[in-house]
């Protein structure tokens, strides 16, 4: 077997794929535990366009912060979710809004 053929037999584990793509519509998650977490209240429940896939897989800071998280790892998003979905009386163009890096567990597909 070559190292090219080998290369190929890779199978990613659980996990390893991202749950979206480039493009994808999603929905802000609107839980409200109680303690720190890395999506502000006023971003909740909000519907956003993935902008971008962040490199390389990154540890849950908010599970990792409770000491409940054993360094297992997910996916960042950056989002941009409208203007108008934050402001309801939004002016400006309905191309404007907000870029935000999202961990995957608050992003849900619509």
């Amino acid at each position: 077997m070559t190292s090219q053929s080998i290369a190929h037999a890779v199978v990613p584990a659980l996990g390893e794929i991202p749950a979206f793509k480039v493009g994808d519509m999603v929905r802000t998650g609107t839980r409200f535990p109680v303690g720190h977490y890395r999506l502000p209240m006023y971003l909740r429940g909000k519907a956003a366009v993935i902008e971008r896939v962040i490199a390389t897989m990154g540890v849950d800071n908010e599970e990792e912060g409770f000491g409940r998280n054993a360094g297992s790892k997910g996916h960042y998003y950056r989002i941009a979710i409208p203007l108008s979905q934050i402001w309801n009386d939004y002016r400006g163009s309905a191309s404007d809004g907000l870029r935000v890096e999202v961990y995957e567990n608050w992003l849900e597909r619509i």
